[in-house]
């Protein structure tokens, strides 16, 4: 039997948890989990059981972002083919964004291009001191379109164009100096440093918290039209079956410099 590549529990108190579950590539994410990630946050957001979603990947990583191997199937494939993936893709991370119950992201190991996204998309971030970030999308030749609005709220402009220009990796604790993460610990202690936040979100009725949400997100310019999310999977779409996307790619997959590096 295949195991769930996104596994949801809920305990006694109401807390739900989404465990990212491809392992053997680090949580890279395919067209698969983004679906069942879909899925899983609209059916939680709905359940009046569900007071709290918790966020994690098992195994090594966090999320690997994406599964380059699909990626350059992907772009072999037409541009409607394409433009399906992309809206998909934004809307799992417009939906976890706009997810009306409180949301924690626990992150260890490598969190990576979309997985910043996800992470970013949640309303408090802890990761673990010797975690790792990286806005990777340009470094082979594609955009980030579905998740710059999540990591500009987290980031600010001048950070977010540096780190998403550079694709340079930063640890935890610059992650927490910038912004990007809202508490650090020490490996091993993600659930310990968890509870206390969880309790008090616990201690606040449902209804005040998703008006609380649902209005920091409009004020934070994180809600969107069909329309400029449909002009975002666009973007997204096109940039991956570009000549630079694939030597991207290309490069990373046969580990060479790319093509546009000087030198190569």
């Amino acid at each position: 039997m295949t195991a769930e590549i996104v596994i949801t529990e809920l305990d006694s108190r109401g807390v739900a948890t989404v465990r990212l579950n491809r392992p053997e590539v680090n949580n890279a994410y395919n067209g698969d989990v983004i679906d069942a990630l879909i899925e899983g946050v609209e059916t939680l957001g709905k359940d009046d059981a569900v007071r709290v979603i918790v966020i994690r990947g098992n195994g090594r990583h966090f999320q690997a972002g994406a599964d380059l191997n699909w990626i350059q199937e992907c772009a072999g494939k037409s541009f409607d083919e394409n433009l399906e993936v992309s809206r998909a893709t934004t809307a799992a991370v417009h939906g976890l964004t706009t997810c009306l119950k409180p949301t924690i992201a626990l992150v260890h190991g490598g969190c990576f291009g979309g997985g910043t996204g996800i992470a970013s998309a949640c309303d408090i971030i802890i990761a673990q001191e010797d975690t790792i970030f990286a806005i990777t999308e340009a470094r082979w030749g594609l955009v980030a379109t579905p998740i710059v609005p999540q990591l500009l709220s987290r980031l600010g402009p001048g950070r977010l164009r540096r780190y998403s220009l550079s694709g340079e990796r930063f640890d935890a604790k610059r992650a927490f100096e910038i912004g990007f993460v809202d508490e650090v610990c020490a490996p091993g202690r993600l659930d310990e440093t968890a509870e206390p936040i969880i309790d008090a979100l616990l201690h606040c009725p449902p209804d005040a918290l998703a008006i609380t949400k649902a209005n920091a997100l409009k004020s934070a310019g994180l809600e969107f039209t069909d329309n400029e999310l449909e002009e975002m999977a666009q973007i997204h779409a096109r940039k991956r079956m570009s000549e630079e996307a694939v030597e991207g790619l290309q490069s990373f997959l046969q580990k060479r410099k790319p093509e546009w590096y000087p030198g190569a």
